[in-house]
Formats: C-alpha cells, sequence, structure tokens
C-alpha cells in the first residue's frame, strides 16, 4: 500500500498534464478549423461546404503535413498505420512536429482522431519529466500511466482505460492482484477525465431515444447488425495494407501526403461535410438529419468515409482509427434502421458502433462501452453482451486495422527510410 500511495500523487499529476495536453491541442485544431472553415470562406465570400472548397483545403492541408514531415526533426514521429493506441516513447525533438502534423490533420478535415499521437506525445513529455525528476517512478509504469491518462481524458471516462488496460495486463506476467496493477493508471485516467470535463472538452455520448421494449426480435437485430458493421469493419482492414503500400510507393513523405490530401478533397467533395474530420461532431449531426440523406444518401456517406479513413491513414497523415470508426458504426446503424424502420434507433446505432469499433479497435471491451456511451441507454447492455459474440467471430481471424512496419520507424535511429527519401 505504501509503494501505491508514494505514486498516487505524480500518477494524479499524470492526468491532469495528459488532460490539459489533449485539451490545449484540441483547441488549438478548434481555432484553426474555423479559420480555415468558417472565418477565411466568409471573408472571401465563398460557400465552405461546396465541393471546390472542400477539396482546395484537404489538398492544400496535404501538402502542409508532407512538408513538415519530410523536414521537420523526428519526421513526424512513427506512422499511426502501424500502430493502434500504443505509443512508443518519442525523443523530445520528434514532439513538436508530431503535434503540428496532428492540429493539421485535425483542422484541415482528415478522418482521423487525436488518439494515437497525443498519447504519444503526453508519454514522451511524462516520460522526460518522470525520467529527470521522479526516478523513483519507473520509465514502463510512467508510459502505462500516461497512455491510461490520455484515454480517460479522451473519453471522458476512466472506464474507458480500466477496460483497455484489463486485457493489456492480463496478457502480462502476474506481479501481484489485478486491481493493485490497475490503481495508478486509474488514478490518471480519473484526473485526466476530470480536467476534460472541467476544462469543457466535448464528451462521446449522443443520448438517444430508449427503446420501449427489448427482447428477442431486437436482439436478433442487434446481432445481424453487429455482424454486418464488423464485416465492412474487416472490409477495411483486408483493403486497408493495399492502400497504404500504393500510396507509400511514392517514396517521400511530401508526396505521399499530398496525393493523401488530393484524393481526400475528392472524396470530401462526395460525400459532402458530414464525411470530414476526426467524425464527433459530424455523428451528431448524421444522427439529426438521417431522414434527409435517405437510403442511398447513407449508403454514399458511409462508404465515402470509409474509404476517407484508409485514405487517411494509409497517406502519412497521423491519428487514430477509434472516432472515425464510431462514426462509421452510426452510420452502419442508422442504414440498418432505414432498412428496417422497425428496429429501435438506439438499437441500431449502438450495435453498428459494436460492430464497427471491434473491427477497427480490437477490442470487445472498448466495443461495447462506446456502443453503450452513444446509445445513452445501459438497459441496452445485455442485448450488446450477447451481440459481441457472433459480431467477434467475424474479425477473430480477420486481419487486424493495422499495417505491418516494414522498416525503422521514425524517431528511432536510423531514420525511417521512407522519412529519409529512400525505397520503403
Amino acid at each position: 500500500m505504501r509503494w501505491l500511495l508514494a505514486r498516487s500523487l505524480p500518477a494524479l499529476l499524470i492526468g491532469v498534464l495528459s488532460g490539459a495536453t489533449l485539451w490545449g491541442l484540441d483547441e488549438l485544431a478548434e481555432l484553426l478549423q474555423g479559420a480555415l472553415w468558417e472565418a477565411l470562406p466568409h471573408a472571401i465570400g465563398v460557400d465552405p461546404s461546396s465541393g471546390w472548397w472542400i477539396f482546395a483545403v484537404l489538398a492544400l492541408t496535404g501538402v502542409a503535413v508532407g512538408l513538415v514531415l519530410q523536414f521537420a526533426p523526428g519526421h513526424g514521429g512513427f506512422d499511426s498505420a502501424t500502430h493502434e493506441l500504443d505509443a512508443p516513447v518519442l525523443p523530445l525533438r520528434t514532439l513538436p512536429g508530431l503535434a503540428l502534423v496532428t492540429v493539421l490533420a485535425l483542422a484541415g478535415g482528415v478522418s482521423l482522431g487525436p488518439e494515437s499521437p497525443i498519447i504519444a506525445i503526453n508519454t514522451g513529455i511524462v516520460v522526460l519529466l518522470v525520467t529527470r525528476f521522479l526516478p523513483f517512478y519507473s520509465a514502463p509504469l510512467a508510459a502505462l500511466t500516461t497512455a491510461s491518462a490520455t484515454i480517460g481524458a479522451m473519453f471522458g471516462t476512466p472506464v474507458a482505460a480500466a477496460l483497455l488496460l484489463t486485457g493489456v495486463l492480463a496478457a502480462l506476467p502476474a506481479r501481484g492482484a489485478l486491481w493493485d496493477r490497475l490503481f495508478l493508471p486509474l488514478v490518471a485516467a480519473g484526473a485526466g477525465a476530470v480536467t476534460m470535463l472541467l476544462l469543457g472538452g466535448p464528451m462521446v455520448g449522443m443520448a438517444l431515444p430508449k427503446a420501449e421494449s427489448l427482447g428477442l426480435p431486437e436482439l436478433g437485430a442487434a446481432a445481424a447488425i453487429a455482424v454486418a458493421a464488423a464485416a465492412i469493419g474487416v472490409l477495411g482492414a483486408l483493403a486497408f495494407p493495399w492502400v497504404h503500400r500504393a500510396f507509400h510507393a511514392l517514396r517521400y513523405p511530401l508526396l505521399i501526403a499530398s496525393a493523401g490530401g488530393v484524393v481526400l478533397g475528392a472524396l470530401g467533395a462526395l460525400g459532402g461535410p458530414v464525411t470530414l474530420f476526426k467524425g464527433l461532431h459530424e455523428t451528431g449531426e448524421l444522427l439529426t438529419r438521417a431522414g434527409e440523406f435517405g437510403l442511398g444518401g447513407l449508403a454514399l456517406v458511409l462508404a465515402v468515409k470509409l474509404a476517407a479513413l484508409l485514405v487517411s491513414a494509409s497517406a502519412g497523415f497521423r491519428g487514430g482509427r477509434i472516432f472515425p470508426a464510431l462514426f462509421l458504426g452510426v452510420a452502419t446503424g442508422l442504414l440498418a434502421q432505414a432498412l428496417v424502420p422497425q428496429i429501435p434507433l438506439g438499437v441500431a446505432v449502438a450495435s453498428g458502433v459494436l460492430g464497427m469499433v471491434l473491427a477497427v479497435g480490437r477490442d470487445g471491451w472498448l466495443a461495447l462501452m462506446l456502443a453503450a456511451l452513444v446509445a445513452g441507454d445501459v438497459a441496452l447492455l445485455p442485448i450488446l453482451a450477447l451481440a459481441v459474440l457472433p459480431a467477434w467471430l467475424v474479425v477473430t481471424a480477420a486481419p487486424h486495422f493495422l499495417v505491418r512496419p516494414r522498416a525503422p520507424e521514425a524517431g528511432a535511429e536510423p531514420a525511417a527510410p521512407e522519412r529519409a527519401g529512400a525505397s520503403a
């Protein structure tokens, strides 16, 4: 107990720092987004939702990100396509470039969330501070605590970190009770979540209308939708390495990201503003305006957003895939409900999120939590807990939504070949 108590205050401080950094990064991105998508087009008298403006902003975002990846110290860190929520500890010189490309991508409309880069940024800062000022707090523990704090801040609850870390810690050699090992990460996650709450950070919950009754028909519908969403996610995972390889055949980060920006611009012009950005705000908009899209419109939004996620993750942009997966899950659920209007909206949307996040994130606990958060109805948990089982059978033997790196990564020595301009 004394060992845990001695490290509780540092864990608390790590949580506050991680939450504040995430909030600051989001705020910078929001300011730049407002300039690009509101102030500037209004100042010159153009419609920011027009196809040509969407194309222009995303194409220029690709060039800007490519310049940073090509020339900034550390080349923007590791390729997000090769990692999920884990974060290699990057040297300090790499972090400003990583922060810059993350802000540019978030503001420019790229279909990625902040998960992977902000965990890497926070981990790099915290490990450096701990190593210098708190040597009794080991670097591996600091990295684990920081990841937990950032996840708690990102999803607005320490439960997210607890669920994710339970699986991680269970795979490690047992050293004491599980809750002893979870204690410090949960202290940090709680502090991170409270920090974001106090600073007014965005929350995930959508609070959909509650189902009047839940029985076997709803269970069957939930399982079918979750399986369908998981299958769509698996198709994306199968295509991911091929799309990544196609972009990286261009060899140079400037060319890779610029090409990605052009393709994303064309996709955004086709799908409209609702298919842009990480998808959290757009998820709420999609739910509000679902009736305006109709069956064909929802199918188009789903296809465009999946393609945009693949291009964004493949073309060198830094970011995570969980928030776009949440949007894709909601779109899948709305499409299912448009096909069969008898399915309660909460059941359809939560099941779509369940299957899609399961396929993209490969974590059943995270999928269940996000599905319940989006629906805002804990009464759905028994149905979702059963629906996740057939969905897991779909994804368990399928490839992960991940690209296996074939070369050393940025931040390591030597530098990654693609970032040095050599053949990947």
